[in-house]
């Protein structure tokens, strides 16, 4: 089923409408806020915009919104683009099943349900039985689940939930067998796990925050808890702080035999110490690691070693055990050395290692020994990313999925002990992507790096500069940019569009030294390798200058804004999602503060205040024409708080010379986007489409 016909009076407006002419936007005030910084003064005209409690901030908001949804309400497709995502989003989702304690567990989402919903049954394939739905907890569908976790003994469910977005979580205990709701609450968790350990559970929480501060406050003195079942939360442990250190964080986790607890201690969104304590012997907290250099993840314990996937000596990872009475390094028995790929996971299946590796942004797995011996790879059917191969660890059975640019994913049941896979769900979905190809190009950054991009069209189109073409990218936080399907970009290649993903320096996909090389001094690298990948579309023939979208969102959104300012020739849309745009205050707030080590600071040292000043979005926007821009943030955003967007809309408004649109889109009830229920999701997308093809001149092809 297709898009309506749209009338060809319609069509008309259309191509007259994106004859942009200048709009009034509200009038934003300005005041007299001056910083200084190493002896240079720095206005911040809107400043005030940071203060999400004020009556004014929310008239700005209103207004704002009122001007943007106007505008969007113009496009006279706009429904249609809506109701096409709807039926291609209307399909069910489902996560791998997952065994623990003798059950299997999954998340699944009927067509249009807001929230996944936990399921499990006694037997692979016996009777679902719907465990927690998140959708019954509000009338809007945004409450959602933050964190599940099963009890190794398999009696409790412990289980995390965010409201409208935020990152602040609550925690919650229910009993399986029953499907009770216990009376434990537990409130002021961010980045916390669930860590069963016997009749209870570890956690991480902060202080609360003072009234009316919740969203935007500095989060400090993290401290490591354990709460009994049935316990309130005032009477639960303080199992670890270190009031010497506010900013540090911790997060903890048990080992499957409950034998150990593992803390993470991490000051930045990069690099991690860690701490473990002997639980059978109530032991004290030993330091295995200090210092923040590096990554660490114990994969499991045995025989008293722990088993720890690191980049410690090894950019792109390896796989070591440490014995923690001698915890030195020069101690450590390497299990899998590092290799060309980067080894990105490991997990414990029927007495081996499975190693998930990323290869040119692609994934591999291999089969180990417990003694790091190399027996197979896992014969994957389908070109991809692949996740999953979680579960008991002495099970020989586990599950995987795979997902694609033109495909959702497909479930897949394999045994270790065969190394033969077999499908176990496959999505029908309205949307025909054998009509696709999706390929890979190398092409070279302004220093002469080779950067790696996915190419996505309808097969045999011709090179002849006529395509409007959708670029996505991110390049931070050593996060790898994978195939994945996305309505967004369905819609889009539907209609005749290409879409590309931008594999930056900055993100994962070749390791550690990939990683630092986006990041500080040497960030710029990341808009480089942006900007290089829209010329090599340009001169490849597959466009021209204006007829790009470029998208990003959190880092992403850094990364649009950036490159915009510096190249605003380039592209004919511009769409930063929750970006990080004031570069100057972005660690005042809440968790900015960690990520220093992908950043730094104004306040480092002069030479770094003025590379960040050199590039921050909010402060290298210049009287010029720059391209339609929708700006979209969340009210309830406690992690890249909406002030940044607020302020960077209000300057680009105030500089923009040309005729294109610079709009706002504020949602309420939202955050971050994690857990941003169905509804407002494809409202958003849709807005977003909408605006990229109407100004891009555009018309549905159906």
């Amino acid at each position: 089923m297709k898009l309506n016909l749209i009338p060809a009076a319609l069509l008309m407006l259309m191509a007259s409408g994106c004859q942009q002419t200048k709009i009034n936007y509200p009038m934003t005030k300005k005041v007299d806020t001056v910083d200084v910084y190493f002896g240079q003064q720095v206005a911040d005209p809107y400043r005030w915009l940071e203060d999400d409690n004020s009556d004014e901030t929310a008239r700005w908001v209103a207004e704002q919104n009122k001007l943007t949804f106007g505008y969007l309400e113009k496009i006279p497709f706009r429904s249609q683009v809506k109701n096409r995502l709807e039926q291609i989003y209307n399909f069910p989702k489902m996560s791998e099943p997952v065994k623990r304690a003798g059950r299997y567990f999954w998340f699944k989402k009927d067509g249009m349900q807001n929230q996944l919903v936990l399921y499990y049954s006694d037997t692979l394939g016996g009777e679902e039985i719907e465990l927690l739905n998140p959708n019954n907890m509000s009338d809007d569908g945004t409450v959602a689940l933050s964190a599940v976790a099963v009890s190794h003994d398999g009696r409790y469910l412990g289980y995390g939930i965010a409201r409208a977005g935020s990152d602040w979580n609550e925690l919650y205990v229910k009993e399986i067998a029953t499907g009770k709701t216990l009376d434990d609450h537990i409130q002021w968790v961010k980045f916390s796990g669930i860590a069963w350990y016997k009749d209870g559970f570890f956690y991480s929480r902060f202080p609360e925050p003072a009234d009316g501060n919740a969203l935007t406050e500095s989060n400090e003195n993290s401290k490591v808890y354990y709460h009994k079942i049935g316990d309130n939360q005032e009477d639960d442990k303080l199992v670890y702080e270190d009031p010497q250190h506010p900013e540090w964080m911790f997060t903890a986790e048990v080992s499957d035999d409950e034998s150990t607890l593992e803390i993470y201690v991490s000051e930045s969104t990069s690099g991690s110490a860690l701490y473990i304590k002997d639980l059978k012997n109530n032991g004290q907290i030993m330091h295995i690691v200090d210092g923040f250099e590096n990554n660490y993840s114990v994969i499991d314990n045995i025989d008293g070693k722990l088993l720890v996937l690191t980049d410690m000596g090894a950019p792109k990872y390896r796989l070591v055990l440490i014995d923690p009475a001698k915890p030195e390094s020069k101690n450590w028995a390497e299990v899998i050395p590092e290799k060309e790929n980067v080894l990105e996971s490991v997990s414990i299946k029927a007495g081996r290692l499975i190693a998930g590796y990323i290869k040119d942004a692609q994934s591999h797995y291999e089969v180990y020994s417990l003694k790091g011996g190399y027996l197979h790879d896992v014969d994957l059917p389908q070109i991809g990313y692949a996740s999953g191969f979680s579960g008991d660890k002495s099970d020989n059975i586990t599950f995987y999925q795979i997902e694609t640019f033109t495909s959702p994913s497909t479930i897949y049941k394999y045994d270790v002990n065969t190394n033969k896979s077999e499908v176990y769900r496959q999505t029908d979905i309205d949307f025909d992507g054998s009509g696709y190809i999706a390929k890979q190009v190398f092409y070279t950054s302004k220093d002469g790096t080779r950067i790696p991009m996915f190419i996505v069209h309808k097969e045999g189109i011709k090179l002849d500069g006529s395509h409007k073409v959708w670029m996505y990218g991110y390049g931070g936080f050593n996060i790898t940019l994978t195939p994945g399907f996305s309505i967004t970009q369905a819609l889009w290649l539907e209609q005749g569009g290409i879409y590309c993903q931008m594999n930056l320096r900055g993100g994962g996909e070749y390791g550690e030294d990939w990683h630092r090389a986006g990041t500080l001094m040497q960030k710029q690298n990341v808009f480089d390798d942006c900007i290089a990948a829209a010329e090599y579309m340009i001169a490849e023939g597959y466009t021209t200058a204006g007829n790009i979208v470029l998208q990003g969102g959190s880092n992403g959104g850094l990364l649009v804004g950036a490159v915009v300012n510096q190249r605003p020739d380039l592209y004919g849309v511009s769409l930063p999602s929750v970006g990080v745009m004031d570069m100057l205050r972005y660690h005042k707030f809440t968790i900015g503060r960690h990520w220093a080590t992908d950043y730094g600071t104004s306040e480092d040292s002069l030479q770094m205040f003025q590379y960040l000043i050199g590039y921050s979005p909010l402060h290298t926007i210049a009287d010029k024409a720059y391209p339609a821009t929708l700006v979209t943030t969340g009210d309830h955003d406690d992690r890249v708080v909406p002030a940044h967007s607020f302020k960077f809309a209000a300057t680009l408004q105030e500089h923009q010379q040309g005729p294109a649109p610079i709009l706002i889109r504020i949602e309420t009830n939202a955050g971050h986007g994690a857990g941003k229920p169905t509804s407002k999701m494809i409202e958003e997308r849709a807005d977003l489409i909408s605006f990229a093809m109407y100004n891009l001149g555009m018309m549905p092809k159906y």
